[in-house]
């Protein structure tokens, strides 16, 4: 019995992977210190998360 050699087509195949990818990494800037960080985390710089202290500030 005859079976295709490729049942999928390259373009198919690659449009089928193409929400496959990586996204990048989103950072905002943060409103008090102006430094980037990922959003809904602490700013490990000053060590505040949404105007509230929750760690020491680090000292570099």
């Amino acid at each position: 019995m005859a079976v295709p050699k490729r049942k999928t087509t390259p373009s198919r195949r690659g449009m089928r992977r193409s929400h496959d990818k990586l996204a990048k990494n989103t950072y905002v800037e943060d409103a008090e210190s102006g430094e980037l960080r990922r959003p809904h985390h602490i700013d490990l710089k000053s060590g505040r998360y949404r105007g509230k202290q929750i760690l020491k500030p680090r000292e570099d």
